[in-house]
């Protein structure tokens, strides 16, 4: 019967996290649980850094980024001793059920540990969209407003001094933010990991747009790109007589991790908190939780660990026609 569980946020934080943890909690404490918050991710599970959450130690994070119990990188929780020591820990504290708020290296976590024997619910949360079984993953809509809305204001910069911008964001090998935050912000070029484009096609397409009697251009580059917003300023300083235009290069980094969550991911990450509880309750674990047609699915995480989402194709074929 489950009568403790305990919460866990690890990897890179993502807006709406806090959101999870608050209905998750809440969602416990209807059911008559005890519901335990686990600090600094993976670290603190195995040092034993456990808190006690009620509705009051949970009340007013609901519209804050990032996450209240923190998070951490953990190399000790991939080897075998790690894992061991962790769930002695959940043991000792007779913790009956562990939420795990966070993205593909996260749940490679859950994973190992319902391998040992612990009942253990998945909710997906990651800036960079990347795992199966959700359309949209926690934070990441919150992260592309971040990134539209620095769009736009480099947008008027570049239209004042006719440049080229090149703006990189976040998303690790997934190309999911670029696309999105290029559709969505108008660029001229979209350059990511799954549509490799050369630094010469790059150019092209500035130029065509400068020959359609555009002022300037955006081109939005994902980090994990083969030619990435440095490759390619280096490459069109080098032929920067040739090309014939000026171009400045903004990296925005975290800053897309540090946004207050949008609606969409404080009301998604509500279900998602409340539902991983009731499904430990009903004695569901080894699964990730996401949203997929406006519903909540359940992934085994043996199907979701590791696997990379591939993107849409209309999307890709959508940038591709827009930016003509």
């Amino acid at each position: 019967m489950m009568r403790r569980v305990a919460l866990l946020t690890s990897g890179g934080d993502a807006p709406g996290m806090n959101a999870a943890i608050r209905a998750a909690v809440r969602t416990g404490i209807a059911r008559e649980l005890e519901m335990f918050g686990v600090r600094h991710g993976y670290s603190g599970l195995i040092a034993g850094d456990f808190v006690r959450l009620g509705a009051r130690e949970v009340g007013g994070i609901i519209d804050r980024g990032g996450t209240m119990l923190g998070t951490s990188r953990c190399p000790a929780f991939l080897d075998a001793a790690g894992q061991q020591t962790a769930v002695r820990q959940l043991a000792e504290q007779e913790i009956s059920g562990l939420v795990v708020i966070g993205g593909n290296g996260s749940q490679h976590g859950s994973l190992a540990l319902s391998a040992r024997g612990v009942a253990v619910v998945g909710v997906a949360s990651t800036i960079d969209n990347d795992l199966v079984g959700s359309d949209v993953t926690l934070g990441a809509t919150t992260a592309i407003d971040v990134a539209l809305e620095s769009i736009g204001r480099l947008r008027v910069t570049a239209s004042a001094h006719g440049r080229v911008f090149l703006v990189e964001v976040m998303g690790r090998a997934c190309g999911y933010l670029a696309l999105m935050a290029g559709i969505a912000g108008g660029a001229e070029a979209i350059v990511i990991p799954e549509a490799e484009q050369s630094p010469e096609e790059i150019a092209v397409a500035i130029q065509d747009a400068y020959r359609r009697g555009k002022s300037h251009a955006i081109v939005i580059v994902a980090e994990g790109a083969r030619h990435n917003a440095d490759a390619l300023a280096r490459h069109f300083t080098e032929h920067a007589e040739r090309l014939n235009f000026e171009l400045r290069v903004t990296k925005l980094g975290h800053v897309q991790r540090g946004g207050s969550p949008c609606a969409f991911d404080r009301l998604s990450a509500t279900l998602l908190g409340a539902t991983a509880v009731e499904r430990l309750c009903a004695g569901e674990h080894g699964i990730l939780l996401g949203l997929a047609g406006g519903r909540v699915t359940a992934t085994t995480l043996r199907e979701a660990v590791g696997v990379s989402k591939p993107l849409e194709p209309q999307w890709l074929h959508l940038a591709h026609v827009l930016s003509r």
